[in-house]
């Protein structure tokens, strides 16, 4: 009996609490803005448009910078302003697969990019895109700040103790202030002190560069975080650089039957006939200099060894011009010299003989 009662209890806890549910579904619904639904639907029409969806994070970015950043971007990337709740609404009604681990970025003051590049090459962009803007007291120097000599157009008076504390030179001429020289006031990494912000906001100087930084993308199902989507270009190039070397290389050896691929395989097989040919004295038109050279090399050795150990022959050795030795020749100039004095020793017959020819004819 009990049991039974209890059962009965249940059911009808279960039955009042799912209508009180229904009766607050009805009057949220009732009492939602035509605008909150307008925009729903509309981000559900730009979620289905677009490839990738980004997240910006957009918190202490000033308007005027924001819209300057949207714009520049706007022929590549529909950057949009909306409430974090509507946009995770659309997201839900979608139906995007992995949305749960997306909308946890969604968080603080945020904007919504669309468009259809890659999430790596929307992250590259918006790194690239930069406005600046007036600094403030306390931010951190992006890159150094110079401020240019000149007519500052400031009249003298307190001023004048604001640049001496800042160390920036100046004079006084036709009744105002005059900076003597371009003078550095920060550098990278430096803060920005209230005295200096309130100088460069007096000279017009905005030196504070400004971006949208991306906190995550989702780009056809997948949820990439910033911290994946940085990328070294310069080391991808050189990886790609060596690969695309490597490729030809072999390439070249099997000799694939494509054009370009043929052409320098054919550039090598002539380059190594050609050394081939020269070692071996095959005199042709391309080898003969190679070849002249070669013999007039060793007739010279000879000549030298001749002249100094037979000087009543009389055999005199022209001196032929060298190319000026690298830096790197000349650390080991003193071995070098060694080597030769004792390749000039260990000439073999047949190399005197050759080069007897070649002096003799």
């Amino acid at each position: 009996m009990r049991a039974k009662l209890r059962n009965e209890l249940q059911e009808y806890i279960e039955r009042y609490t799912k209508n009180i549910q229904e009766l607050i579904t009805v009057k949220r619904r009732r009492g939602i803005p035509q605008w909150k639904i307008d925009e729903v639907k509309r981000l559900k029409e730009l979620i289905k448009k677009y490839r990738t969806i980004g997240l910006i994070n957009i918190e202490g970015v000033p308007t005027k910078q924001f819209k300057e950043l949207r714009g520049l971007v706007s022929d590549k990337v529909y950057i949009k302003v909306t409430k974090n709740n509507l946009l995770e609404i659309a997201l839900r009604e979608v139906s995007l697969p992995n949305v749960d681990e997306f909308v946890k970025y969604l968080r603080g003051p945020t904007a919504v990019a669309f468009t259809n590049l890659n999430a790596f090459e929307l992250k590259l962009l918006l790194d690239k895109t930069k406005v600046k803007r007036e600094a403030r007291p306390g931010d951190k120097v992006t890159s150094r700040i110079v401020v240019p000599a000149g007519n500052t157009g400031i009249p003298p008076g307190p001023m004048i103790s604001v640049f001496g504390k800042l160390k920036i030179p100046t004079q006084v001429r036709e009744g105002t202030i005059w900076i003597a020289k371009d003078t550095t006031v920060a550098k990278e990494g430096d803060i920005i002190s209230p005295d200096l912000a309130s100088l460069l906001q007096k000279l017009g100087i905005e030196p504070i560069e400004v971006k949208l930084e991306l906190k995550a993308a989702y780009d056809e199902g997948l949820v990439l975080p910033v911290e994946k989507l940085r990328v070294d270009l310069d080391s991808v190039r050189n990886e790609v650089t060596s690969a695309v070397k490597c490729a030809l290389g072999l390439a070249s050896e099997i000799v694939i039957p494509e054009k370009p691929i043929v052409e320098l395989a054919l550039t090598k097989a002539f380059m190594r006939a050609t050394e081939l040919a020269a070692t071996a004295g095959f005199i042709t038109k391309e080898t003969a200099q190679i070849v002249l050279n070669k013999a007039l090399s060793q007739a010279n050795a000879l000549a030298t060894i001749l002249s100094s150990k037979v000087p009543e022959l009389g055999i005199k050795v022209e001196a032929v011009a060298a190319a000026p030795p690298k830096a790197e020749e000349k650390k080991e100039e003193g071995k070098e010299e060694e080597k030769k004095e004792e390749e000039k020793e260990a000439l073999s017959e047949e190399e005197l003989g050759s080069g007897l020819a070649a002096l003799f004819g």
